[in-house]
């Protein structure tokens, strides 16, 4: 039984009735058929054309077009497209700076016969170029504004078409090229936040189920209002939006920043607002309490894990009807599974599950070996299904290995996610983090997700990331980026006896790095790579950093910084509370006791665990190894008296 005949995941009653309360207060919708996935994305996008003519497509601060300009303007493209390059399926680069002209760009593209690749001027000219060399586009559409900068990034045989000096003479008809919905659609590159960029492959069938899904799902209408944060975002996000008639509102995050962005959404009534929780995180704590966002009817998430905490927030700036949904979506399967949330639902836990598989997605949880885990177990996500993207391009050693094939046909593959969870009872999946952020700690494995979910919770952070980073001994230690919610931030005493009530000592991390803001990639994601480098500068704010008082202070400081790879230590430091573990202890012991001639056991540093504390310990030890000596010396020189000069001797000290 293929996945598309498989029948619907029946979900549980409360999520049922979230999900029935998900409709635009006009009441109007019409679903999104079947048959429409087993077309083209312009077949279907043309349709809407003919039927919401005079509407509004697409809205920026400074331009818009109804959907007959818009098909007007991508039909002129696509031909000229048709008449330098022909219809081979071949990737087309756009360069391009504004939203509109993007759209178009893409859509003609689509028309014809060829396929996309959306590129951000924005962002840095090294991922420009890494995608254009990567993707192996030999034609490249610019505008008036990103002419200059392309030519130092492109082949001299690379064709180059400005938008902006198209010939009026150009059809406006649609070319009606037959795409096929095997075809590809466009390529999406991953962000590349914890390696380099892979680009995905999406054909129309992946991208018009995925869009299907959203559309039936949410009941999408054509009088709801779209809106997306970043160009990296086009796709289905997109298309959502323009294949249902609805207005699409893009507002562009990286030049704007927060601050008009709730006067955007109130401004255009935006009903659908789609971002990673990270960017919505920082949004919607820089409101007022007074702010309301009262149009808002669904809010989606997807790609970062999304905790209690944020909904509690929410609450406090949308209307009570809003619909919150959290999901597991990536560029390779598409959305997988939906979990609906309103501003009643009770969260138990401190993150929100990705919820109830779609249809026509399978979920699975596997073990190292890849065998199918049982429910409550934990292990790697799987999603089986025949909608998943193409694979990676010109990267068919990486497809192989990520996508497998499961079906004699060739028409159905399981991808290996890369994320850790567990399936519960009743079909709902919770995630629990990535397997590549696992790390470990004096043999422990750690899912520094764990971390931060646990951190987040605090009530004077805004956000954290925490990652594991190898010190100068090769040992791992756990690194805290934070940025807090005011200034001054707080303490890392502070913060460690926060987490000391919930994470076992090894979780904890040695050291924080406090930040005005995490760094994030042009969607809006947590780009972990270009997290800097730990200073190993002491921020503990508030604490005393007493400096060595005594030699025996001092070599103990530099015994420890050593072990620890901390350069700053106050002797009222405690040794486990800088990342010091029993290797570590054992490595100081040893030193200790090298350097002064003792016999410390490791206990000692249990019992004595500050420099203050250990040097006053080495002073009494070397005190009683002092006295131990003189008795010995005594006793010798006392046995070698003649019997008489001991009692003279005895009976002078009695006298004394």
């Amino acid at each position: 039984m293929s996945e598309s005949s498989k029948p619907i995941l029946t979900l549980p009653p409360e999520q049922q009735a979230i999900r029935d309360k998900c409709f635009h207060p006009c009441g109007t919708f019409l679903k999104f058929p079947i048959d429409d996935v087993e077309t083209s994305i312009p077949a279907r996008f043309e349709k809407i054309v003919e039927t919401y003519p005079n509407r509004i497509a697409i809205k920026t601060r400074t331009r818009q077009l109804t959907y007959y300009e818009l098909n007007r303007r991508a039909n002129r493209l696509a031909h000229e497209l048709i008449a330098q390059v022909g219809t081979a399926s071949e990737p087309v680069a756009l360069f391009l700076s504004h939203w509109d002209t993007m759209v178009i760009g893409h859509l003609a593209v689509l028309k014809s016969g060829r396929f996309s690749l959306a590129l951000d001027p924005t962002v840095e000219i090294e991922r420009t170029a890494h995608l254009l060399h990567d993707s192996g586009a030999r034609v490249v559409i610019v505008d008036d504004e990103t002419i200059k900068s392309i030519h130092g990034l492109i082949a001299d045989e690379c064709v180059v078409m400005q938008l902006n000096e198209l010939s009026p003479a150009l059809s406006e008809d649609n070319p009606n090229i037959q795409v096929l919905p095997e075809a590809f659609a466009y390529v999406r590159y991953t962000s590349g936040s914890t390696g380099k960029a892979k680009g995905v492959m999406k054909s129309h069938r992946h991208v018009l189920k995925a869009v299907m899904d959203f559309v039936n799902h949410f009941h999408l209408c054509a009088d709801d209002s779209v809106t997306l944060l970043s160009f990296a975002s086009i796709g289905k996000h997109l298309l959502i939006a323009l294949l249902t008639g609805a207005r699409f509102c893009p507002y562009d995050i990286r030049n704007d920043g927060t601050v008009h962005l709730a006067d955007w959404l109130i401004q255009e009534n935006i009903s659908i607002f789609y971002s990673f929780p990270t960017a919505v995180r920082y949004f919607v704590r820089s409101l007022s309490d007074s702010d309301t966002l009262p149009q808002l009817r669904l809010i989606e998430f997807e790609g970062e894990p999304l905790y209690r905490s944020d909904i509690e927030i929410l609450k406090k700036h949308v209307a009570s009807d809003c619909i919150v949904v959290n999901t597991l979506s990536s560029a390779e399967t598409g959305t997988v599974s939906l979990y609906f949330l309103d501003m009643k639902t009770v969260i138990t836990g401190e993150s929100v599950p990705v919820g109830y598989p779609v249809e026509g997605m399978e979920i699975q949880i596997l073990d190292e070996a890849g065998r199918t885990l049982d429910f409550d177990q934990i292990g790697e996500v799987a999603v089986r299904s025949s909608f998943l993207s193409g694979g990676y391009w010109r990267k068919s050693d990486i497809t192989d290995q990520k996508f497998i094939c499961v079906s004699d046909d060739g028409s159905s593959f399981t991808y290996l996610t890369g994320d850790l969870g567990r399936l519960s009872q009743d079909g709902c999946l919770y995630l629990l983090g990535r397997k590549d952020f696992q790390v470990k700690i004096r043999s422990f494995r750690v899912d520094v997700t764990e971390v931060e979910t646990v951190l987040v919770q605090h009530r004077e952070i805004q956000g954290v990331v925490v990652t594991g980073i190898n010190d100068q001994s090769g040992n791992t230690k756990l690194v805290a980026y934070v940025v807090p919610r005011s200034r001054p931030e707080p303490t890392v005493a502070v913060l460690k006896l926060f987490l000391r009530d919930k994470l076992p000592e090894y979780m904890i991390p040695t050291e924080f790095v406090f930040l005005d803001e995490l760094p994030l990639t042009s969607t809006g994601k947590i780009d972990r790579r270009a997290l800097p480098e730990p200073n190993h500068q002491r921020c503990d704010r508030g604490i005393d950093i007493t400096r060595p008082r005594t030699p025996i202070e001092a070599t103990l400081a530099n015994i420890w910084a050593e072990v620890l790879s901390v350069p700053i230590i106050s002797i009222n430091d405690r040794f486990f509370e800088l990342g010091g573990h029993s290797l570590a202890a054992s490595q100081v012991i040893s030193r200790v006791n090298q350097r002064f001639h003792l016999e410390l056991s490791l206990k000692a540093l249990f019992d004595a665990p500050t420099i203050a504390e250990m040097a006053l310990l080495i002073t009494e030890n070397k005190a009683s190894r002092a006295s131990e000596t003189e008795l010995a010396q005594i006793m010798s020189e006392v046995e070698a008296m003649a019997d008489i000069e001991a009692q003279e001797q005895l009976a002078r000290t009695d006298d004394e």
